[in-house]
């Protein structure tokens, strides 16, 4: 969710790539059919291990920011050229696979959260921060709602 609305709220200033540390092989079929409701686009969307980042030849990463709230106590990898990182914690909607109306509120309320932090984010003074207050200013969005 993250990856399809930052490429296109950042239109063309950033580009989003979304992984995690288990891919389950697949991207979530519900989401992907929210992410269409909300006509952004899904084509390419791929499950994908984080370990495709850390490795030479990888896209530069300026910014990571894990989304899932297990995530937050996974070791990370080492991430070529010491991007800015940040924990935004939201509610995972694969753990309601037995549940798709639980599931859809979940993706619903996770691309609300996601959506307004990444409307922050892209409005950060970029050119204008050091790293340190960027970093800071990065982290206090996940106290956004």
């Amino acid at each position: 969710m993250a990856e399809a609305i930052l490429n296109q709220v950042g239109a063309g200033r950033f580009r989003a790539y979304s992984a995690g540390s288990h891919p389950a092989g697949k991207v979530n079929s519900l989401v992907l059919e929210y992410l269409e409701r909300q006509h952004l686009p899904t084509e390419g969307a791929r499950s994908k291990s984080w370990d495709e980042f850390a490795v030479a030849g990888a896209p530069k990463l300026d910014f990571v920011i894990t989304v899932c709230d297990q995530a937050a106590g996974e070791v990370c990898p080492i991430w070529p050229g010491q991007p800015i990182t940040a924990h935004w914690g939201v509610e995972d909607p694969a753990a309601y696979v037995n549940d798709p109306e639980k599931a859809r509120r979940v993706i619903q309320e996770v691309f609300r959260i996601l959506h307004r932090r990444i409307q922050l984010f892209v409005s950060l003074p970029v050119a204008k921060l050091d790293r340190l207050s960027l970093q800071a200013a990065t982290r206090d969005i996940a106290k956004k709602k």
